[in-house]
């Protein structure tokens, strides 16, 4: 008995002493709770700031539940961006969906891309020209693949009335079930030409239906500055009250802007005095908001569905003109008690804005 007792003695106390080694040890290389080398990853901030990227004209949107596709013009291809939050495209890179021919009838100046999806296939609509502006017409591309960003383009040809005059800024509008092509071209052939807002009926995604029909012109004094009517873009109220906005005057100058026309009540998209012209700009140039010509627009929702917002381009300082320097921005936008979209002003570059509802984060 006498020697497990020693034994056990002896063993016990070296264990000891080693335990106090060890504390001594780990105060020494200052430790404690937590370890000194984690680094607590920092959370998603829940505000953005405009511009979103900074560069990016005719910005474009496409919502696909709470998954959206982005595009803008890069002049000599198409790209997208797929995202779960479009307040953050600076982390993002485009996708180059289709290239165009080196030469050719639309081998150049590829602008304003915009995608649609029309019974279950995509479609990108867009305008190009050989080099010669004059020679600026509408195209469309069809994907039937599910994911847009994926699959073969195919080139479906030139999308224009019998008439078949220059013609940029197209896009869909459904009213209906009818679907619409809208799109701003010259009434002649004259090169510059004054440019209007024209409608059509589709026959399907890639073929117009009868003449086009001009629905808005330059005429009140804000629109004059470079007679220009373009960027048309459709909007629907919860009541199915249909709006389509526009951009006016000329995008080399501050005085670019959006406009509105609203169809009447039981209107007739292909008459022209259907639609009644806000007699204001809707969105205009705030200076002090760093906002000079917003304007070539479109909408989405949030992920969630309960907020509207609106993107656009615009200059970050005077006379940027027509150039790269004009950058995408969104906010959120509201509902007068008469059914009219309010834009509000121009948010503000730089200033924190509250991410749209829903979206990851």
């Amino acid at each position: 008995m006498k020697r497990a007792e020693t034994g056990a003695k002896r063993v016990w106390k070296p264990n000891l002493w080693l335990l106090l080694g060890w504390v001594l040890l780990f105060a020494q290389c200052g430790g404690s709770d937590e370890d000194p080398q984690v680094t607590p990853t920092p959370e998603a901030s829940p505000t953005f700031t405009n511009p979103l990227i900074a560069s990016g004209p005719d910005p474009w949107v496409f919502q696909q539940g709470d998954t959206y596709y982005y595009t803008h013009t890069l002049g000599n291809r198409i790209g997208l961006i797929k995202t779960k939050a479009i307040s953050q495209l600076k982390d993002e890179r485009f996708t180059t969906v289709w290239t165009p021919p080196a030469t050719g009838a639309y081998s150049k100046n590829i602008w304003a891309p915009e995608l649609h999806q029309i019974a279950g296939k995509w479609y990108f609509y867009f305008a190009a020209d050989d080099g010669n502006d004059a020679n600026h017409r509408m195209y469309v591309l069809e994907n039937a693949s599910a994911d847009p960003t994926t699959g073969t383009w195919e080139f479906k040809g030139k999308i224009a009335t019998p008439s078949d005059k220059w013609a940029i800024d197209g896009s869909v509008l459904e009213h209906q079930g009818q679907q619409y092509f809208v799109w701003s071209g010259w009434e002649g052939d004259n090169s510059p030409g004054i440019q209007q807002i024209y409608i059509a009926r589709m026959a399907n995604p890639w073929t117009l239906e009868g003449e086009r029909v001009m629905i808005t012109r330059p005429t009140l004094n804000w629109e004059m500055n470079g007679l220009v009517n373009e960027g048309p873009q459709a909007l629907k109220n919860s009541a199915g009250k249909l709006f389509l906005t526009y951009s006016a005057s000329g995008c080399w100058t501050d005085s670019y802007a959006l406009g509105r026309l609203t169809l009447r009540d039981n209107g007739n998209p292909l008459n022209p005095d259907d639609w009644m012209k806000s007699p204001t700009p809707v969105l205009a140039t705030k200076a002090e908001n760093n906002a000079f010509g917003p304007g070539h627009n479109g909408f989405f929702k949030s992920p969630d569905g309960t907020e509207d917002w609106i993107i656009y381009h615009a200059n970050s300082a005077r006379d940027q003109g027509c150039g790269n320097t004009r950058n995408p921005r969104i906010q959120k936008f509201t509902w007068n008690a008469d059914g009219t979209p309010n834009f509000g002003e121009p948010a503000k570059t730089n200033v924190p804005i509250t991410r749209p509802s829903g979206e990851v984060q």
